[in-house]
């Protein structure tokens, strides 16, 4: 089934060629169905290249999705045209009132700053609270889970010595878990940050259960105990040359980068990376529309 999106969206093009089900909204109207509604909470700089990747995975299920894409009022977005946002985004305060089926909150590149500092930062709270009775489930990524963690678990992030940046194979702790379900035993996911949460504190926490880990990332796919939250800790739905594009960036920017761990062939930055993780990354995205969304949200909110 397909995806709605906004018309002229620019990944519709993309979306299409890839052989991605895209609807506009005119269609969709036309169907007698109830489809899922997914809000965006998209946080990351470059909200175009992330939508695509977001879009095509949300793509790829037999269920008719609705995408509404947020923005944060309070901060200034420098990567993304401001025509762009006024087109297809909203704010907090155009959609509080809207009940959403699932809700997906981005990475972001502040690691550095303490979540307070973040200057959106009670703007996401606000919204992570309303979420709560307005939302029937979460999905976290990268910085957007280590938020979710500190708001909601009272776990913070700590810095590592130096970036976590390439490919790390991860283990399953226990198969019979829906978002689990169809993992291999190991498998390969994108890591991309300066810090990390400890899988001491998420294991005692009587409210989470650690589903996910690497003894090279730490703790990777965290999911609460009353399926509310998912956190995810990585970037399963990067590209494959997504991490080579950051580490290109890193170094014109003068920065002491070490090149991304298991990701170029043989060590080489000129050869083509490959993509070792996409079918557990549509497997992700696929049991988290079906079995904490699909499943569990009501077919009519009250």
């Amino acid at each position: 089934m397909p995806i709605n999106i906004p018309k002229e969206l620019p990944a519709t093009e993309e979306l299409r060629h890839e052989k991605i089900f895209v609807m506009d909204e005119d269609r969709a109207r036309s169907q007698d169905i109830r489809p899922l509604n997914i809000l965006i909470v998209n946080l990351m700089p470059e909200k175009e290249r992330t939508e695509l990747q977001l879009l095509r995975l949300l793509g790829n299920t037999p269920l008719q999705v609705n995408i509404s894409f947020l923005r944060m009022k309070t901060h200034e977005a420098k990567n993304t045209s401001k025509s762009h946002l006024d087109t297809f985004y909203e704010t907090f305060g155009e959609v509080k009132d809207r009940r959403f089926d699932g809700m997906i909150i981005t990475g972001a590149p502040i690691e550095h700053l303490e979540f307070e500092e973040v200057d959106y930062w009670d703007e996401l709270t606000e919204i992570m609270e309303w979420s709560k009775s307005n939302v029937t489930s979460v999905l976290n990524i990268c910085w957007g889970a280590q938020a979710s963690l500190y708001y909601h678990y009272g776990i913070n992030k700590y810095p590592l010595p130096k970036k976590l940046s390439g490919i790390y194979q991860h283990r399953v702790s226990d198969q019979t878990i829906n978002l689990v379900r169809g993992f291999e035993d190991i498998f390969n996911a994108p890591h991309s940050r300066y810090t990390a949460v400890s899988m001491e504190d998420i294991e005692k926490d009587p409210r989470l259960l650690l589903l996910s880990s690497s003894e090279e990332a730490g703790a990777f796919i965290i999911l609460s105990k009353d399926e509310k939250h998912i956190m995810v800790t990585g970037h399963l739905e990067y590209d494959a040359d997504t991490l080579a594009e950051e580490y290109a960036r890193d170094l014109s920017k003068g920065l002491d980068i070490s090149i991304p761990e298991n990701y170029f062939p043989n060590n080489d930055v000129n050869q083509h990376p490959l993509n070792t993780w996409r079918s557990h990354t549509h497997l992700l995205f696929s049991n988290w529309l079906n079995y904490y969304v699909y499943q569990q949200t009501p077919y009519q909110w009250d």
